[in-house]
């Protein structure tokens, strides 16, 4: 004997769909076109703007520190309040070095400002004017010659601020040879 099995019921009728429009056909294609190419577009495009960003990031750190020499410009935020070196304003002629290795940081500065400027600079760093012992080049002849610096001729005047570790030691040198514009020069080097 065998057994039945049960009979699955008949789908139900579907209603007749007309037959689509050509107009219609058309605009859906178009809808459909229109969203794939978004779909691959954007992120496509997205790729493309953060590669060059990327590429461009890279290349000016690569500048930035395969540097030989004195860059033209500020020193970074970061580098200032590292190395207690607070820019004044106005200050022009600003240039920087920094060099690292397992034993010393230093950053080189120079930077021409105003009187008022140079007093607040110095205020700054925790020092007077009245410090600055004249004719005293206290930079000395290796960070000169990784800084390219040579201090000839009259106006001269320099001062060492030594501090506990961690804080840095600075040797600056100033030029006063224009008293209204007096340009400064700073070696500020920190023990890591």
């Amino acid at each position: 004997m065998t057994a039945s099995l049960p009979h699955q019921a008949a789908p139900p009728s579907e209603p007749h769909r007309p037959a689509e429009d050509p107009r219609h056909r058309v605009k859906r294609r178009a809808i459909t076109l229109l969203i794939i190419g978004l779909l691959i577009g954007v992120p496509a495009g997205y790729l493309v703007i953060s590669a060059n960003q990327s590429r461009s990031s890279g290349k000016d750190k690569e500048a930035k520190y395969s540097a030989t020499g004195l860059t033209p410009g500020w020193p970074s935020k970061v580098q200032r309040r590292l190395y207690q070196v607070p820019v004044p304003h106005p200050a022009d002629y600003i240039a920087y070095y920094e060099t690292n290795n397992w034993k010393t940081s230093r950053l080189y500065l120079q930077f021409r400002t105003t009187d008022a400027g140079l007093d607040t600079f110095l205020g700054a760093m925790g020092v007077r004017r009245e410090q600055l012992r004249k004719d005293d080049v206290t930079i000395g002849a290796r960070d000169r010659k990784v800084s390219g610096w040579t201090f000839t001729g009259p106006g001269w005047s320099g001062l060492t601020h030594q501090q506990k570790n961690p804080a840095p030691t600075q040797d600056v040198v100033v030029n006063t040879s224009d008293p209204n514009y007096p340009m400064v020069y700073v070696v500020s080097r920190t023990v890591p």
